[in-house]
């Protein structure tokens, strides 16, 4: 595991100290989670079984508010009112179709674990992603960005690692000098995510359930990270889902290892010559 020597590494670690065992779990273990004042649910988006985890956890941590990556705070407010058991008008009332997210019925189920619960959209307009790719992240974050750590780089070694994962996740099709910036993207989400989730926390009074892919419930880079430089005093827990072949360690305080779907090659639309 790489080493994170920022101001707030030790944060983290304190975050998870209440966790009595870390490692991997069955789904069963979702039923009785560690309590948390915020638990974030990773997901590989298109995996099926992985929504039907995280509404399992849902239904038994009883949110007092729920946070989602794949909502804009516009869509929450469009979606006020209506029945979140009625998935067909809440689907519609989000605008679910035609964001680029996997099927509504995917996610349906986790709406409904928790009817009642407070919803926020964490989602940030696309125009400030790319603008963080070529300013840097504090400045499109704006007032707070010391706060969640934005104001300082990443070490070296550190930005040299969060460069390769960018370049792998890419089919290592992007130019180098792209790399920085997508980055500072990266890092202005999840702080933005963290910003988010702590606003429902004092809001809510918790706990907070945050639904986001596996790469923000990252333990050592993703949302735990923002959240622990702002509030080292909040407890996280960080629950992962990795497919079976899925290699090294997992970088969450908890996780699961489901069955692998299906999928045509990743990189495919990389190498296709552009029309």
């Amino acid at each position: 595991m790489t080493a994170f020597a920022a101001p707030w590494f030790g944060a983290v670690f304190a975050c998870l100290a209440g966790i009595a065992q870390a490692g991997q779990i069955d789904s069963g273990a979702l039923d009785h989670l560690p309590t948390a004042q915020i638990v974030i649910l990773g997901e590989i988006h298109d995996n099926p079984a992985h929504h039907r985890n995280q509404a399992r956890a849902v239904a038994a941590v009883h949110p007092s508010a729920l946070v989602f990556e794949m909502l804009t705070p516009e869509q929450v407010s469009a979606a006020e009112g209506v029945d979140r058991r009625d998935s067909v008008r809440l689907g519609q009332a989000l605008g679910w179709a035609g964001t680029g997210w996997p099927d509504f019925a995917l996610y349906a189920p986790i709406f409904a674990a928790a009817p009642e619960a407070e919803l926020f959209g964490a989602a940030i307009p696309v125009a400030d992603v790319r603008r963080a790719m070529t300013e840097g992240a504090a400045p499109v974050f704006g007032a707070g960005a010391a706060t969640f750590g934005l104001d300082r780089p990443l070490p070296a070694a550190e930005q040299a690692t969060r460069e390769a994962a960018q370049k792998a996740a890419h089919c290592g099709m992007l130019p180098d000098t792209m790399l920085p910036g997508m980055v500072a993207a990266q890092r202005l989400r999840d702080a933005a995510f963290a910003r988010t989730t702590l606003l429902a926390l004092r809001e809510t009074g918790g706990p907070v359930v945050v639904i986001a892919g596996d790469g923000h419930a990252d333990r050592m880079r993703g949302i735990p990270v923002y959240l622990a430089a702002a509030d080292p005093g909040v407890t996280v827990l960080s629950v992962g889902q990795v497919e079976r072949g899925e290699t090294g360690n997992p970088p969450f305080d908890l996780w699961l290892e489901t069955d692998t779907v299906p999928r045509g090659d990743p990189c495919a639309d990389f190498r296709m010559p552009k029309q």
